[in-house]
């Protein structure tokens, strides 16, 4: 299975993953063509993505889907909690799918979801397993839940949701308080507190690689991020490089990843 990030953070997600069989996007979040353009880096033909697995309805994460799902009929799939608010965002008739948590097969890749804790009515994190290769994309929740790591179990890749620094948000000048506290709500996003809490977790329950995702711009730096996850993960015995690795997802495509 291979992963790229083409995207990640406040302004834009977006997730190609490849299996034998099947190019899937998670997320577009970019316009057409944009999204285009960087499949094009990866020799991918935006005729041959296979579906597009949405989160949620937010715009960083369908900004481009009315265009380019309409352009190549591409099949979308969503949570059948999401379906109306995503249908209430579209501008054209689209090939849209539902599904609920029960888990499903598209090609030769199984679909597990769970539901995340954000500020809509049905927030999805995906893990996508090819011959037992799982990778994990949760981004856009408040907080974990026993659920959501339980779900978690046994990936090879997770991209995690590290959104903010909590002293750079409460110093924001920009962002009005509710604002701030709409982030820092449980149903907002995870902080890089929250998120190494998380990895810790997880490291435990036996993943060793993770990628920070959905970065904010305004209240978090890729550098500042890393730093403080790897100093809990220090403070809680665990050495990034030799136990685990971490890497920070950005805003234009970095890493590709073959897992094995």
């Amino acid at each position: 299975m291979k992963i790229c990030n083409l995207t990640s953070g406040s302004d834009g997600n977006l997730t190609y993953i490849e299996s034998v069989n099947a190019k899937i996007l998670v997320d577009i979040g970019l316009s057409c063509l944009e999204t285009e353009k960087r499949l094009g880096y990866l020799k991918v033909n935006p005729e041959n993505i296979d579906a597009i697995f949405i989160s949620h309805e937010h715009y960083d994460h369908m900004k481009g889907l009315n265009i380019f799902a309409n352009k190549y009929k591409t099949k979308v799939f969503v949570h059948e909690d999401g379906y109306y608010p995503l249908l209430n965002k579209l501008k054209k008739t689209l090939n849209i799918n539902t599904f609920n948590d029960k888990g499903f097969d598209f090609k030769d890749i199984t679909v597990q979801t769970v539901g995340l804790p954000h500020d809509v009515k049905r927030c999805t994190g995906y893990s996508f397993i090819e011959q037992q290769k799982k990778v994990s994309i949760i981004t856009d929740l408040g907080h974990t839940t026993k659920e959501i790591l339980q779900n978690l179990k046994d990936s090879k890749l997770i991209f995690l949701e590290s959104n903010h620094d909590i002293e750079m948000l409460l110093e924001n000048e920009n962002y009005p308080e509710m604002l701030k506290q709409r982030i820092l709500g449980q149903n907002g996003h995870l902080s890089n507190n929250t998120c190494a809490e998380a990895v810790i977790n997880l490291f435990k329950a036996g993943t060793k690689h993770f990628v920070l995702s959905h970065l904010s711009t305004k209240n978090n730096t890729p550098r500042l991020a890393y730093n403080f996850i790897n100093q809990i993960l220090i403070n809680n015995g665990i050495s990034v490089g030799e136990d685990v690795k971490i890497d920070v997802a950005s805003v234009v495509p970095k890493a590709i990843y073959n897992l094995k």
